[in-house]
């Protein structure tokens, strides 16, 4: 992902814990320095496989802050971009005072992939390491640590700009546990969180199953369209950035590229045009197959609990909404 501008700062606790200190860059890296370029893509990899928040800035209001137009003030040519990350450094420095206890890089990258444009934010702290020497000796070798990001964020700019209400063009690193840094940095940027990613994508696989079951399609079409959504999802996942449900439904079913979208859309099932996916709740989305003696069964897991139940007792399966095709089969089994 090409770097237009990019710059680190330095965050450290004072001695009693009680505030940080700004040790700040006074210029940005070139746009072209290789090394820069390669923190940024390991930052970016990193972030793409941690849970998230996604929101977008406060109205004016009590939870908006400066940030929104420091960006903008930057984009629009107002403000250099060492000018603006300095300010984000010091507010930054200042809502993260007590919270936390080891120093570390603040890293700001504007970047463009194609026609977007992002801005990341990522704070990573230093580890010391083993290195090689010219003479082939092992000497300490201090490393960051990009594969642990203690807060992060993404803003989609290109998503900002475009002035739809609905997105969510500001994503923030949320960890089990970490909320509490969550919340912090949430509060900092002016951002009021909106999708609720494990949620939106557990009605997303309902909506999913649903359309399928209204199909009544078979087992093999069932599982050609739950690998097109699954794929589709894992990749977003990847590239973090949030599935479009026009674009999966085209995938779902290539025929009707249509239909998918107008089920969840006249179910109304409150997604937005765009959800966030949550990497947990895919997990969970796999089929359950068995075949003995004859009999083969073969479901989504997600309808464990609803449509299919299972006795652990008893070993008993119970299927409550049986396929219109096999219900025809047995009422004219005599």
């Amino acid at each position: 992902m090409p770097l237009l501008q990019s710059i680190v700062h330095r965050l450290d606790p004072t001695l009693d814990g009680e505030s940080l200190t700004l040790d700040a860059t006074s210029a940005a890296h070139p746009a072209d320095a290789p090394n820069m370029e390669a923190l940024a893509s390991a930052l970016n990899d990193t972030y793409n496989t941690k849970p998230k928040g996604w929101g977008r800035f406060a109205p004016d209001g009590e939870q908006a802050t400066p940030v929104a137009a420091w960006f903008q003030a930057y984009l629009d040519g107002e403000d250099d971009f060492v000018g603006m990350s300095y300010r984000l450094a010091q507010r930054l420095a200042t809502e993260f005072a007590a919270k936390l206890s080891v120093g570390g890089y603040l890293v700001l990258a504007h970047q463009q992939q194609g026609d977007t444009q992002t801005l990341l934010l990522a704070f990573v702290h230093q580890r010391e390491g083993i290195g090689i020497n010219a003479d082939h000796h092992a000497v300490p070798a201090a490393q960051l640590n990009t594969r642990q990001l203690t807060f992060g964020a993404r803003l989609n700019i290109t998503q900002w700009q475009g002035g739809d209400p609905q997105t969510q063009y500001v994503s923030f690193v949320k960890e089990r546990g970490g909320n509490k840094l969550a919340e912090a940095l949430a509060r900092c940027l002016g951002v009021t969180e909106g999708a609720d990613a494990p949620a939106d994508t557990r009605t997303l696989l309902k909506a999913f199953s649903d359309y399928v079951g209204k199909e009544d399609l078979d087992a093999e079409a069932s599982r050609e369209k739950t690998d097109a959504l699954v794929g589709y999802a894992s990749e977003q996942l990847s590239r973090g950035e949030p599935m479009t449900l026009t674009e999966l439904s085209g995938l779902v079913d290539e025929q009707q590229p249509k239909a998918f979208y107008e089920h969840i859309r006249n179910a109304d099932y409150g997604l937005a045009p765009e959800i966030p996916p949550d990497k947990r709740t895919l997990n969970q989305f796999r089929r359950f197959t068995g075949r003995a003696g004859g009999v083969s069964v073969s479901f989504d897991s997600h309808l464990l609990g609803s449509s299919v139940e299972y006795d652990e007792t008893t070993g008993r399966l119970i299927i409550k909404q049986i396929p219109k095709q096999l219900k025809e089969q047995l009422q004219r089994r005599d």
